[in-house]
């Protein structure tokens, strides 16, 4: 059986590394950021899955909207 992730990972030159979660979350928000930033908020989608909760649908689409400022966002719900 495979090994489980027990840390975030982040990549420096190439090479994976263990992170802590504020530097992994930093560095995620800030890609997100420079791509919204170079070519606006609608070069950013999100794919949200039907089978997490009501909940966590809405909290994904709520942050494509109103954080990022992208209405890019589907899931297979709707299939």
């Amino acid at each position: 059986m495979g090994r489980r992730l027990t840390t975030p990972m982040v990549r420096d030159d190439g090479v994976l590394r263990g992170a802590t979660w504020d530097e992994a979350l930093n560095r995620a928000a800030r890609g997100f950021r420079s791509v919204v930033d170079a070519h606006g908020p609608r070069a950013f989608g999100m794919f949200s899955c039907s089978k997490t909760t009501n909940e966590v649908n809405y909290a994904a689409q709520k942050f494509a909207r109103t954080v990022i400022g992208s209405n890019n966002i589907d899931s297979c719900n709707r299939t």
